[in-house]
């Protein structure tokens, strides 16, 4: 596809009199809300869309993206394609990055990968689990030795709806995702709050998403830098696409309307509990 241009009127990164060229990012071409995702025309939107053309605005820069499949970018980064790849992190396929000199932001937005299961299966022991509902390229961390023992077998599909789909079907004892996107999904896409609920019990992963780059480490400082001076305007956003929603609450892969009731149901507990005495 094309990459989606940005008209912004441009100044110098490095020096005034030469005009900045356009730079061109890597994105990943699969369905990620609300982190990303493409339109029914093929325009990159989401948060990290959001983010990055604030950065381009703020430092007078001008970005285009290019969206490839996940297996794709990392080699047309190699080969100067692409400028910068989002997401990625120094923790991500190390040996393919064998040789490459890497430059990666600060983290841009935190993640928790895990498994959710269906409500009443919540609490239950890791060895509960035998099939676990997994998208093609996603590597389930915390449950390699379960999968090389044998207990747990691998139900591998093409994207995060058929993955949803085996594990509301209970094909599967559960499925591991990226938890916000697969309670995003859930909640407004496949409009099925609550169908399956992120197991905090079980193994998970947390981690942050970066933007990389091999030849541009002047433009990733230049990134770390908004996102110091910006903070306020990253969290608004954030707060807007609701990308870290819960990750650090008990409520952490519970849709908002379910949390608003349970913080609501303890302030009217707080208020109506007898005051104990200190004497």
């Amino acid at each position: 596809m094309k990459p989606v241009r940005l008209c912004l009127l441009s100044t110098a990164l490095m020096s005034p009199n030469v005009l900045a060229q356009t730079y061109v990012v890597g994105v990943e071409d699969l369905p990620f809300a609300p982190h990303y995702s493409l339109d029914a025309d093929g325009q990159y939107r989401g948060f990290a869309r959001e983010i990055l053309d604030a950065f381009a605005a703020d430092s007078g820069v001008s970005l285009s993206y290019k969206a490839l499949p996940v297996d794709q970018l990392l080699p047309a980064l190699q080969r100067g394609e692409i400028d910068f790849k989002y997401p990625d992190s120094p923790h991500w396929a190390g040996a393919q990055k064998a040789g490459m000199a890497m430059h990666y932001s600060r983290a841009v937005v935190d993640y928790v990968d895990g498994v959710l299961v269906a409500p009443q299966r919540q609490g239950m022991a890791l060895e509960s689990i035998h099939r676990l509902a997994m998208v093609q390229g996603w590597t389930p961390r915390g449950y390699e030795s379960s999968i090389d023992s044998g207990q747990i077998q691998l139900n591998y599909s093409d994207d995060l709806r058929q993955m949803i789909r085996q594990a509301l079907k209970q094909d599967t004892d559960g499925a591991y995702f990226n938890v916000v996107v697969a309670t995003h999904y859930l909640d407004n896409i496949r409009a099925r709050p609550g169908a399956l609920v992120f197991d905090p019990r079980l193994p998970h992963t947390r981690g942050s998403f970066h933007l990389s780059s091999q030849r541009h480490p002047q433009l990733i400082a230049r990134f770390d830098q908004f996102l110091a001076e910006r903070s306020a305007q990253v969290a608004a956003l954030k707060a807007d696409h609701r990308v870290e929603a819960n990750l650090n609450s008990e409520y952490m892969g519970v849709e908002q309307w379910k949390v608003d009731f349970l913080e609501r149901q303890k302030a009217k507990a707080g208020v109506q509990a007898p005051a104990s005495s200190t004497r």
